[in-house]
């Protein structure tokens, strides 16, 4: 399982983001704006190197804090459009390069990672992550 995070991180485009920066924007593409410490605890860091990372993104134009309106001592964290627009690039840049990868491969083993697409759609539900 190690040489796919391998895997996934080769194709991944050089942008000057961290992997946990990469992760925090696609997390709030997918799910919509978050508390700090919901996105501390759902990247497994501290709640002050999630802080940091947030106003370095912010920083970056990535992600805005807003006040939320209902209760105006929470802050929740959200995407901008220059954020989203980054999530693609880095999504497309990816497809792109597997795409090459696996025109390249052996039949047979295409077809196995094709065999293993519900296996693997299984673990992301069993680990709560959206399709």
């Amino acid at each position: 399982m190690e040489s796919v995070v391998r895997l996934v991180r080769t194709l991944s485009p050089a942008t000057g983001l961290s992997f946990t920066a990469a992760g925090v924007l696609a997390a709030l593409e997918r799910s919509g704006p978050r508390r700090l410490t919901e996105l501390a605890t759902a990247e497994g860091v501290s709640q002050p190197a999630m802080t940091q990372l947030i106003s370095r993104l912010q920083d970056s134009g990535l992600v805005e804090r807003v006040t939320d309106e209902h209760d105006r001592r929470v802050v929740q964290v959200h995407i901008t459009k220059t954020g989203r627009d980054q999530v693609a690039y880095r999504r497309q840049i990816r497809a792109e390069r597997l795409a090459e990868l696996l025109d390249e491969l052996d039949p047979a083993h295409y077809e196995a990672l094709t065999a293993a697409i519900p296996a693997i759609n299984a673990l992301r539900e069993l680990a709560g992550m959206q399709k």
